[in-house]
């Protein structure tokens, strides 16, 4: 795992001093090594810092040449099959001369033999590269299948920038950093940047799965193409469901995980993994230890709050299983810390507050660890997340239904207040769940008057609505297949939130956190479920193998329960969450009111202040809970004045 960033553009002064600089800023991607290459002829540069996974000597530092002189890459990643490559190399050409054991040599002399395309086919890993070819005067930029490791790029005037992170690219001189307001406005839907486009106008976040090839540095009109595609993928898998029965597919996932994490164990420096206790990391946990002749390091963060501590949960796993566990209980204030940190951290607006718990795990883990497993991925692929059911029977209990009259009734809902719902609940001894009524009927009221199914999808994925409406002069643009669902030419409801969350959301969010914080800390994170591999099996089982009697996961269930009992797992679903509700009515409250002060929102110059201000008044006095709302906000106010642009 490293960071990388180069240059390909007129001269403007000492270049390599000017790449030292921007892969400085990244230094905490990589603090073992750094590397500059420049060619003077040519006007590009490639610069690289590295964190030392596999082979731990010089024969591993980056930028790194191909024996035939070729090709120059700058490589942030994992190639976990790369001993299988190196033997059919070997097989190829029995007279190579390998240099060292690093991944990065097996990538390079593969490219050499097989050309990029025929190359990145075999490769199973997470990986960003920029590779220089001196032969034909091109540089290649490519993302691995389902966007693991980040890759920016775009164009200052006539220079090419790229970088694994922003804050690489912002170190140019000829740096311009114009807010993007339309990006603004889909930050502010699903809280996050989806690719491809980033918070900047003129710079973009590379499509997974896709390779940029450009002839000259002002070769704008380059269009990603694709080497994998999660569509085709996914279609195939559906079309084509496995034949197996229920028990010939648990074995068979078993042995697929195994077989895919016993691979990604591999290092050369000290791993473990992260463990929540839930059905995700348990499974991921439980499969390393099976496999290791020793106890697996393992890591969970607690609260003490109720309904957000689950490292009780993860403790009686970790117990069970004989790993090496540690676990830290954080305080609210020492959580809150955090928060100072995310702008820097993240260094493009995001807003999934588990990023806080994350980063909170990342340096746990960090004290012992170079390398930490995560169990992301399962819900997308295994139908984990409650809104995939709810979703579902959502549309079919009121697409008979008129929309006017769904209309009225939401209408209906929404004119009592949310706590007037919840104390009505709480006269009900039959309804279950009393907790929270009145969000939840509120939030129901928002899906009723919606005009089709992909719609009532599409407001679940968001958070505000309309986002247009709350930043000035800002369009909210397309998001693959989002936007049209239609287009994803999927027609089962659940498979296609499934679908669309693994192509946005996964990566946008979820492998944004993860990256992100592991990296802040120079932790570096594999994620086994994401393995291609696997991906492709797991779209062919059908999907009521997945989610049986109203309950997700049911099949990778069914794995875990060969490792833990049952009665160890069999629990409501809680999220990697903190209380940033109560915590915006309580300590956070003065921070929040700086952030959000309609004077402030005014000359920032982004938000129309009223529906901020209604939300936040609101949030206050109890009457709504509007944090998910409001943390979209407060993480863009923040960045803003990290970034010494707000007033």
């Amino acid at each position: 795992m490293c960071g990388l960033t180069g240059l390909w553009g007129p001269e403007i002064g000492d270049e390599r001093s000017l790449l030292g600089r921007m892969v400085d800023a990244i230094v905490h991607r990589g603090p073992d090594q750094q590397g500059i290459w420049y060619s003077e002829t040519d006007k590009i540069g490639l610069a690289h810092r590295r964190l030392s996974i596999i082979d731990l000597s010089n024969q591993g530092a980056q930028p790194m040449f191909s024996a035939d002189g070729r090709y120059r890459i700058a490589y942030n990643g994992e190639i976990y099959n790369f001993e299988e490559i190196r033997e059919e190399i070997n097989a190829h050409d029995s007279k190579i001369q390998w240099r060292g054991c690093s991944d990065t040599e097996v990538l390079l002399t593969a490219i050499q033999i097989w050309g990029l395309e025929g190359s990145v086919a075999k490769f199973a890993g997470m990986f960003a590269f920029a590779l220089w070819d001196d032969l034909e005067k091109r540089l290649h930029l490519v993302r691995d299948r389902l966007g693991e490791k980040p890759l920016y790029y775009g164009w200052v005037k006539e220079t090419l920038l790229f970088g694994s992170e922003l804050s690489a690219l912002q170190t140019h001189p000829a740096w311009i950093g114009e807010i993007d307001r339309d990006s603004l406005t889909l930050f502010l839907r699903y809280s996050y940047v989806p690719t491809p486009y980033s918070i900047y106008k003129g710079i973009k976040k590379l499509t997974p799965g896709t390779i940029l090839t450009l002839s000259s540095s002002g070769d704008k009109e380059a269009i990603p193409v694709p080497f994998w595609d999660l569509q085709s993928v996914a279609m195939h898998g559906i079309k084509n469901p496995n034949p197996q029965t229920a028990s010939e597919l648990v074995k068979d996932l078993d042995l697929r995980l195994r077989r895919t994490i016993k691979r990604q164990m591999i290092s050369d420096v000290p791993l473990g993994a992260f463990l929540s206790g839930g059905i995700d990391s348990s499974t991921i946990v439980a499969l390393m230890q099976d496999q290791c002749d020793r106890p697996v390091k393992t890591f969970t963060i607690g609260f003490n709050e109720k309904g957000y501590d689950e490292a009780l949960f993860a403790k009686k796993i970790a117990s069970h299983l004989g790993t090496d566990h540690t676990e830290l209980y954080v305080t609210p204030s020492e959580a809150q810390g955090v928060i100072h940190q995310l702008p820097a951290t993240f260094a493009e607006p995001f807003a999934d507050s588990s990023q806080i718990p994350m980063l909170l795990v990342s340096a746990l883990a960090k004290q012992k660890v170079t390398v930490s497993l995560s169990g992301d991925g399962g819900d997308e692929l295994f139908c984990g997340y409650n809104r995939y059911i709810w979703g579902n029977n959502i549309w079919n209990g009121i697409k008979h239904v008129p929309r006017g009259i769904r209309s009225l009734c939401a209408a209906g809902i929404t004119s009592i207040p949310p706590g007037v719902w919840t104390n009505l609940a709480n006269r009900l001894p039959l309804l279950k769940s009393r907790s929270g009524f009145g969000e939840k009927i509120h939030k129901l009221a928002a899906l009723l008057d919606a005009k089709d199914h992909d719609t009532l999808c599409h407001r679940l994925l968001s958070l505000w609505f309309d986002p247009a409406s709350v930043v000035l002069n800002g369009r909210e643009p397309t998001v693959r297949y989002i936007s049209n669902q239609k287009d994803c030419g999927i027609i089962d409801t659940t498979l296609k939130m499934m679908f669309i969350d693994m192509l946005n959301y996964m990566p946008d969010d979820i492998l944004v956190k993860v990256d992100r914080s592991a990296m802040a800390v120079s932790l570096e994170t594999r994620v086994p479920f994401l393995d291609h591999e696997l991906v492709e099996f797991a779209w062919s089982i059908p999907l009521h193998w997945k989610k049986k009697d109203g309950v997700g996961k049911w099949i990778l269930r069914e794995v875990l329960y060969q490792y833990v009992p049952r009665k160890m797992i069999e629990r409501p679903k809680q999220g990697f969450a903190v209380p940033i509700d109560q915590w915006l009515r309580g300590p956070l409250k003065e921070w929040a009111e700086e952030l959000l002060s309609e004077n402030r929102l005014i000359r920032d110059g982004f938000f129309n202040p009223t529906p901020i201000r209604k939300a936040w008044k609101e949030h206050l006095i109890g009457s709504r809970n509007r944090h998910y709302f409001l943390w979209n906000t407060l993480m863009f106010q923040s960045w803003l004045q990290h970034q010494g642009l707000s007033s």
